[in-house]
């Protein structure tokens, strides 16, 4: 589905949806500073070893998607680096988060991608699912029942080994499996630099 999106304060029209089905970062801005923060990963992406990185907006303000051909998982590592010896190159972006596969979301797509992920979650390890939801009419709670049903490990919500990160973004869904470190928060880390 591809949406058309009116920027009004800056009188620009953008064609919005062509990457929503296919990312492997996502980003938040504050609002207003999608475009920034757009320039903002493609250069520090193409630092980083990528030589095309793509970025659009999401269909939520605040909101940025973006692909590499790299490790999504290892960028946020890589840009958590960047961020301690440079922190003034993070001027936009608010938090990086790695993004393993992208599915339709409804339930039975959902707990198709979390049991191709759910090895990552090893036999003496915890895990919490992290669901974030934007634009969608799918139950909260069923996709967390889900989830969990697919993972047959033990829930720690408080201090888990992993995480099983839902983000929900309209009629998509990012699933991955990742550590507590996994996501990259800019403020939250520029705070204990």
């Amino acid at each position: 589905m591809i949406f058309l999106r009116r920027y009004p304060r800056r009188g620009l029209t953008r064609l919005s949806g062509l990457l929503i089905h296919d990312f492997n970062l996502l980003l938040s801005s504050a609002r207003g500073n999608e475009r920034e923060a757009n320039h903002e990963i493609r250069y520090l992406l193409r630092e980083l070893g990528d030589a095309s990185p793509k970025t659009d907006f999401a269909l939520v303000s605040g909101l940025t998607v973006a692909k590499t051909s790299l490790d999504p998982v290892k960028v946020v590592s890589k840009l958590r680096q960047v961020l301690k010896y440079r922190p003034w190159q993070f001027r936009y972006i608010l938090k990086v988060k790695p993004v393993e596969e992208v599915v339709s979301c409804d339930i039975p797509s959902i707990g198709a991608a979390v049991v191709n992920r759910a090895g990552k979650v090893g036999v003496d390890e915890t895990f919490r699912v992290s669901l974030e939801k934007r634009r969608s009419r799918v139950s909260s709670k069923e996709i967390i029942d889900a989830v969990a049903s697919k993972v047959p490990r033990k829930v720690e919500l408080h201090n888990p080994d992993k995480i099983v990160l839902i983000e929900v973004i309209g009629d998509v869904a990012g699933v991955s499996v990742i550590s507590p470190r996994g996501i990259l928060g800019i403020e939250k880390e520029k705070r204990c630099l």
